[in-house]
């Protein structure tokens, strides 16, 4: 029973042997983020150093080969001007010349007969392996019965004669030589400094990445109010911190506006429940007649119609907020839009014993969606229409202002005390005087919500006396 159980139940294995911890090997560190941006630091660093080393390298002794190669050229010409002028006598005498020159020590010259043997010059013999003329050889050479390292360069005169021209080069291979132990010492300092580098990286990218996860796992345990400390610099790792805890002051204030939506949904429709069930559950008891039945269903429908836009509200704010009506953006101008609801709300305001005035600008070009903007500032001027006193004016005003078209909705009734205003765009919200009066205090919810997918705000200010509410958008230029 127990085998067909664990084979009837998938692909589950027995809890005592199946899970083993896993082995971590050396390997499985590079699965490290923080190792493996410190390796890439280290490595583009070690990289750039090496480039830098080889460049100073090749400039450094490129310079200085260079320079004796147009010292050697220099003097073969000009001994090969002595050659045309005076012939071999003219260019021994040169010859002779350098050498007699204290500036001349690092010279080498040599002149050989056709058999090799030396007419002039500091060299003992003709170098060994040195046999193509106008080709450059860095061979060694006894000059003086000195053992060095030559730079040369051969050329043919007349008469089988042939002249060699060099310097001593033994400078630069010292010079080659301090510079390769330099280099030597200055990549063990840039593998160090690579290294510390790397440390440095991983410890600040593991305490950044400490902190969030810090963060989130208390956020996970319960605690809302835990956010992501900041160090102060203003750098890259602020900024991080800086969106991570308004996303996470976001998702606080989203869930206490679940908590609230709840518990207001609870406590606001209760009562037209109850209202409706007891007067259904009267009828079914006490009504004699049809027209007391049908009486009694009719109320009790009205309650549930109103349950219902409740409803229809919430998910409208809902699909709002959620963005998809973004989609349906499109450039529009208010002006045409906001004449048309002043001639619709006009007539309402006067069978109330209200004026509407209005004043518009044109043209008031946005984009966004024409049915949500229509819809918002209907609401505001619901509002106004609903708590303004007889024989009072309500002033509708729209404008363009420094790339924002503002829309303004001001009234004379009883208005939003100043500690209030935040909380009235909440949802459900009511105030003092507005608890007598029709609603689900969802209208203001819904122009914040309109205003937000539209990258604006709403404003709720004092109009000595009354309410002012201003819904700014941006302009599409």
């Amino acid at each position: 029973m127990n085998k067909l159980k664990f084979l009837s139940f998938g692909l589950s294995r027995p809890p005592a042997k199946a899970r083993r911890p896993a082995r971590r090997y050396p390997w499985l560190l590079i699965r490290s983020a923080g190792i493996r941006f410190a390796l890439v630091y280290a490595v583009v660093f070690g990289l750039s150093a090496f480039l830098l080393a080889i460049s100073l390298w090749y400039s450094t002794l490129g310079l200085l080969q260079r320079q004796v190669e147009s010292a050697v050229r220099t003097d073969i010409a000009a001994l090969l001007e002595h050659e045309t002028i005076g012939g071999l006598p003219s260019v021994i005498s040169a010859i002779r010349g350098r050498l007699a020159d204290a500036g001349g020590s690092d010279g080498i010259y040599l002149l050989a007969d056709p058999s090799g043997n030396r007419i002039a010059g500091n060299l003992d013999r003709w170098p060994v392996g040195l046999n193509n003329d106008e080709v450059w050889y860095q061979l060694p050479v006894s000059r003086n019965g000195e053992s060095s390292i030559a730079l040369l360069r051969a050329e043919n005169l007349p008469d089988g004669v042939r002249l060699l021209v060099g310097r001593d080069v033994r400078a630069r291979a010292q010079l080659s030589m301090v510079l390769q132990k330099g280099l030597i010492w200055a990549a063990c300092l840039m593998v160090v400094l690579g290294v510390l580098g790397a440390l440095l990286i991983r410890s600040l990218f593991r305490r950044m990445i400490g902190n969030i996860a810090t963060t989130t796992r208390a956020i996970a345990r319960g605690d809302l109010a835990r956010r992501v400390p900041l160090t102060g610099l203003g750098d890259e790792f602020d900024e991080l911190a800086v969106i991570i805890n308004d996303m996470l002051e976001r998702i606080s204030r989203l869930m206490d506006g679940v908590r609230q939506v709840s518990n207001a949904i609870a406590h606001d429709l209760r009562t037209p429940i109850t209202r409706a069930r007891t007067r259904l559950e009267d009828a079914a008891r006490y009504a004699r007649e049809p027209a007391e039945m049908e009486q009694a269903i009719e109320r009790a429908m009205l309650d549930l119609d109103g349950i219902v836009a409740v409803f229809e509200a919430l998910l409208r704010i809902a699909e709002i907020e959620a963005g998809s009506r973004r989609a349906a953006f499109a450039v529009i101008d208010l002006a045409p839009l906001l004449r048309d609801m002043d001639e619709l709300y006009s007539a309402v305001a006067e069978e109330r014993g209200l004026c509407l005035q209005t004043v518009i600008q044109a043209p008031l070009p946005v984009l966004g969606d024409r049915e949500l903007v229509q819809q918002a500032v209907a609401n505001l001027l619901d509002n106004a229409l609903k708590f303004s006193p007889p024989s009072t004016v309500i002033l509708l005003t729209a404008r363009l202002e420094e790339s924002v078209v503002e829309i303004s909705v001001a009234d004379r009734g009883s208005g939003i005390a100043e500690q209030d205003r935040d909380r009235a765009m909440e949802r459900f919200f009511r105030g003092e005087a507005a608890r007598n009066t029709s609603g689900s205090g969802l209208g203001l919810a819904l122009v914040v919500a309109v205003a937000q997918l539209h990258n604006g705000t709403l404003q709720l200010m004092d109009n000595h006396p009354g309410l002012r509410a201003v819904l700014c958008i941006p302009a599409r230029g």
